[in-house]
């Protein structure tokens, strides 16, 4: 392919509807790469500080010592503020009185429960963002390159005689559009799939520990009463 067929020289012979599809499409690609590494640093955190909580929750200290340090945190794992929402809406209910175990238990998974799903909210955030420009870019690039043929073609009503010479350039100046829609979808389709197992794991995760912390929490209540 010689230089007048590179892919710059094709962009900036390409009509203005093209070059406008193309603009857009490269300024969604940059936006889901931004996501992309923001997911990719955000979710690593999220698991680092999960395990090391995890372990340290595991690890026989007590759980009023723990909450203690967890309240104190302000860059916490979500398994900690789930823990410090269960043990807060425990401890309430103990000053109050209330020594009906199932009451007290009842309150704090309500409590753990709400903290699950503002943390669910938080991990999927922008996740819907990625899907949308894994399934929309290709079909923007497609109608970039249609609109493309259509300016070829309308061009190439004006000439006497047709050759390929002269219906390549426009053909190729259309297709970017497809190109660089698909540059913009692969990217996004793989990461969106990948960010969502990861966060179904970590959902997972903090679902069990509910569970777990629930068992510890209904102990307590029956041999305090």
């Amino acid at each position: 392919m010689n230089q007048d067929l590179s892919i710059v020289s094709l962009i900036l012979h390409a009509s203005l509807a093209v070059q406008l599809v193309i603009a857009g499409l490269l300024l969604v690609s940059l936006a889901s790469w931004s996501v992309i590494f923001g997911k990719l640093i955000g979710l690593g955190q999220i698991k680092r500080r999960n395990d090391a909580f995890e372990a340290e929750f595991w690890s026989g200290k007590n759980l009023n010592e723990l909450y203690q340090s967890v309240s104190n945190r302000t860059d916490g794992a979500p398994l900690e503020r789930i823990f410090a929402s269960g043990m807060r809406e425990f401890m309430k209910l103990r000053e109050k009185r209330i020594t009906d175990a199932s009451a007290l238990l009842d309150a704090a998974r309500r409590a753990m429960r709400a903290s699950f799903h503002r943390e669910l909210d938080a991990m999927e955030s922008n996740l819907s963002f990625l899907a949308s420009v894994g399934s929309v870019s290709p079909y923007v690039g497609l109608f970039g390159t249609i609109w493309g043929i259509m300016h070829a073609f309308v061009g190439l009503s004006n000439l006497t005689q047709v050759t390929l010479a002269t219906v390549a350039p426009g053909i190729a100046e259309a297709l970017v559009a497809t190109a660089i829609g698909l540059f913009a979808a692969i990217p996004a389709v793989l990461a969106y799939n990948r960010f969502a197992r990861q966060i179904d794991r970590a959902a997972i995760t903090l679902e069990t520990f509910i569970e777990e912390f629930s068992n510890i929490l209904q102990r307590n209540a029956t041999v305090q009463n």
